[in-house]
């Protein structure tokens, strides 16, 4: 063998030596598993625990989510899910003209709101006015991300207070019998 011959042999050796070590850094990590349910599903054996609001209401919420707390909002999330209970005095009546020129506006200040309905509903805790809504996700703090959500807002109202029951998950999540699970929930102390 000449000296060509020889560099161009530890050429090609170097080179299978490489791809073997990359296939073995590959093989190394094992595939992660699949979630079973997508990104913003809440799964259908969640259990869920009943909140007891200092404000007079009570509502189901999963169990296990965090939860945080501030002067007249109480927000539960995981992962992309939130639940926000927002509570705040009324001194009209709640009815759908109201919710259309005072309430509606204050959701349409979020990110990209397109709101999808505006509509009375009969629940065990009584009349509510359900607002459907598509948004934008606040930006992660990490990547700078943002995700298309979809909503559904309830207000509740009594004694001249008004609780906000806000239910929000990416669009496409299939959240239709725990999203009703936990708005008919809601009941007055």
């Amino acid at each position: 063998m000449n000296r060509r011959d020889v560099m161009a042999f530890i050429v090609v050796i170097a080179s299978f030596a490489t791809r073997v070590d990359w296939a073995k850094a590959a093989g190394a990590e094992q595939p992660v598993a699949p979630e079973v349910n997508p990104p913003g599903d809440i799964p259908d054996n969640q259990v869920f625990i009943t909140y007891k609001s200092p404000a007079g209401f009570s509502v189901k919420v999963p169990e296990g989510w965090a939860r945080k707390d501030a002067p007249n909002e109480t927000a539960f999330s995981d992962k992309y899910d939130q639940i926000t209970l927002t509570v705040s005095d009324l001194t009209g009546n709640l009815d759908l003209d109201f919710a259309k020129q005072t309430l509606v506006p204050e959701i349409e200040k979020g990110r990209a709101v397109k709101i999808m309905s505006v509509s009375e509903v009969k629940l065990r805790g009584g009349m509510a006015i359900r607002v459907t809504y598509h948004d934008n996700s606040e930006p992660n703090p990490v990547t700078n991300k943002q995700i298309r959500m979809e909503g559904e807002r309830y207000y509740f109202a009594q004694s001249g207070k008004l609780v906000g029951l806000d239910l929000a998950a990416p669009m496409g999540a299939d959240n239709v019998d725990q999203w009703k699970l936990i708005s008919s929930s809601f009941k007055w102390k």
